[in-house]
């Protein structure tokens, strides 16, 4: 092994190990708390955001104290990226998973066999098998740290009942600090990654949950194609690189194929791919290609990738969890990114009756539908989104916020909806749907609200009834929001096992005799949601001669090392060697981003591009 991957001498000093392995000049916000209970042998749990820099709170403990650091995964694309990072900083780490080949995975055994590995990435399968824990009881431990850990949770959006096999270390390394990590669970869900993990006597480090550099949209589906134009010509820079979810594989292929058609190179991603598929999508959009992914979730916890600019969702999400985790995949250099929802009845409907039909327990049902109508919240908020997201985590604005109701980075308190009273325009959509005898789809009920002699209509003599033609004061569009609005309140429910059927629930009793009045939110077509806000600030210095140049740079060097491109440098370290254009290594050494082992690779190389000056 390379003098440059031998492991760190134990007892080093953490913010030594921060500035020379990883160029960071100091620690962020809880970092530096959770180094030195690790360091000093201490368990717990760390509640961090997407880009908060999670990881640097096992990696810095791993190079500080003796022996050897276990890290549980749950993704092979998660493993290698972190290794190869880890590698570029000059750090003896590696994989051991399924798709290894035999001869690397013989390799990476003789190499922990000699104590030459300072951290280890194996999956929960692996490492709860006896052979590997046997294996580990031989060798001096620094710590385990469970990455993704909310997978522990029965209550955890991404529950894997594999993770629940991790009790064993507290039992068969009680000496051994274990650090749990995640960035989504709410408090359910952190209670029991506590007791499955035995880490209820060990602190709990909570970071925000707040990701201010991301403006958070949400608009009724109307006309998909055009919104998610208008939404990705508005949010996308020089990289292009940006995520649409679709709920259904067949959806993933339409959408990628059609923004192909518009110019995008653009690849679908689903667990109905091939494996080489998947591997050949997931490798050109992690070694910072300029592509657009449509996928379902299945394209998830593996993404690493610094510097995406944009997440679209095409249907609800089921969780505020779920969509917290997605979105935050955006942004997570720091730098401006966006998120768009878009969403419809049929989506709200169709959850909760799969909630309804499931097999699952009771409790676990009740759990999920307070998780669905939190979502629906945050969809139909007529007040400030990222405040109900962030209290779905138990989060409420501190006191130094300026407006503890307005965030300024979502589309509501950009463009604040007016609020209408529909309570006279929900009585006419429920009575039309009630005398039209609950058999119909929405588009019939509005055109008998707005007096069409359609074949149907007549078909049914529904031009004869009281509730024909009371409703022109709406266009078609107005009405296809009330209806919404009545199915998000519960007032309203669609028969996804029908034909879309509209079908009143008692929660319209009291609208139909007057007794609840309903506030409406005043919809508007958001194809460029945040009307009032500025463009977005161009991440990096795209544009800039000596940027592009090194970005140029950056890929050649990424291909031949068959490595992402961010691992090479993160567009944040380029824009400030664009910046600062040092002239010497000793200059380049001050900049973030730029340790020992990056100077010793690249720093002439990075120099010879800056004295080009990217011209």
């Amino acid at each position: 092994m390379p003098e440059s991957m031998t492991p760190e001498a134990a007892g080093a000093d953490p913010a030594e190990v921060l500035r020379r392995v990883f160029g960071h000049p100091g620690f962020r916000g809880l970092q530096a708390e959770v180094v030195r209970h690790v360091v000093a042998g201490g368990s717990g749990l760390v509640l961090m955001p997407t880009g908060g820099g999670k990881s640097l709170c096992y990696q810095v403990p791993a190079l500080c104290r003796p022996g050897l650091a276990v890290v549980v995964s749950p993704l092979i694309a998660l493993m290698e990226d972190q290794v190869a990072a880890l590698r570029q900083q000059g750090v003896a780490a590696a994989a051991l998973h399924s798709e290894l080949p035999e001869e690397a995975g013989r390799e990476v055994r003789r190499d922990l066999a000699r104590g030459a590995l300072k951290l280890l990435y194996v999956s929960p399968e692996r490492l709860t098998l006896e052979a590997t824990l046997a294996r580990l009881e031989e060798r001096p431990l620094a710590l385990f740290a469970v990455d993704e850990a909310h997978c522990v949770s029965q209550w955890g959006h991404h529950f894997r009942p594999e993770y629940r096999g991790l009790a064993v270390l507290a039992e068969r390394f009680p000496g051994v600090p274990r650090l749990a990590l995640t960035a989504t669970a709410d408090p359910r869900t952190v209670e029991d990654i506590r007791a499955q993990l035995g880490l209820r006597d060990a602190p709990v480090f909570r970071g925000s949950f707040d990701r201010p550099n991301i403006l958070i949209a949400a608009a009724p589906r109307e006309q998909e194609r055009a919104q998610l134009r208008a939404f990705i010509r508005r949010a996308a820079d020089g990289s292009g690189a940006g995520i649409v979810y679709c709920a259904t594989r067949a959806r993933t292929e339409q959408t990628a194929q059609w923004l192909r058609a518009e110019g995008h190179d653009a690849l679908a991603f689903h667990a109905g791919m091939d494996a080489a598929a998947k591997r050949e999508a997931h490798r050109r959009f992690a070694r910072g290609d300029a592509v657009v992914m449509a996928a379902t979730v299945a394209f998830g916890m593996g993404i690493d990738r610094p510097d995406v600019r944009w997440v679209a969702h095409l249907d609800l999400p089921r969780s505020p969890e779920s969509w917290y985790q997605e979105i935050g995949r955006a942004g997570r250099d720091g730098l401006p990114a966006r998120a768009l929802l878009l969403y419809g009845a049929g989506d709200i409907a169709l959850a909760r009756h799969r909630i309804a039909e499931s097999p699952a327990p009771e409790e676990q049902k009740r759990i999920e539908r307070q998780r669905l109508e939190a979502m629906v919240a945050i969809a139909e908020a007529a007040t400030c989104r990222r405040r109900i997201l962030l209290r779905c985590f138990g989060e409420e604005p501190g006191p130094e916020a300026p407006d503890p109701e307005r965030c300024g980075r979502c589309d509501v308190c950009l463009n604040p909806p007016r609020l209408w009273d529909g309570t006279v325009a929900a009585q006419k959509l429920l009575s039309a749907v009630l005398r039209t005898g609950r058999r119909f789809g929405l588009g019939h009920v509005v055109d008998v609200l707005r007096g069409r002699h359609t074949d149907k209509v007549i078909q049914h003599g529904h031009d004869r009834l009281p509730t024909f033609g009371v409703g022109t004061e709406l266009p078609d569009a107005g009405w296809r929001s009330v209806a919404r609005q009545l199915v998000a309140r519960g007032a309203l429910d669609v028969a996804v096992e029908g034909h879309g059927e509209l079908v009143p629930t008692e929660a319209a009793r009291p609208i139909l005799r007057g007794e609840a009045p309903v506030m409406l939110r005043e919809d508007t077509l958001a194809a460029a949601p945040g009307r009032k806000a500025a463009k977005a600030a161009t991440p990096g210095m795209a544009g800039d001669a000596l940027f592009e140049a090194l970005r140029a740079w950056r890929r050649q060097e990424a291909a031949a090392q068959g490595v992402p491109a961010y691992v090479i440098f993160q567009n944040d370290t380029l824009a400030e060697i664009a910046a600062r254009r040092p002239r010497g290594l000793g200059e380049l050494a001050q900049l973030p981003g730029i340790g020992r082992s990056k100077l010793d690779r690249y720093g002439e190389a990075v120099l010879r591009v800056v004295a080009a000056g990217g011209g």
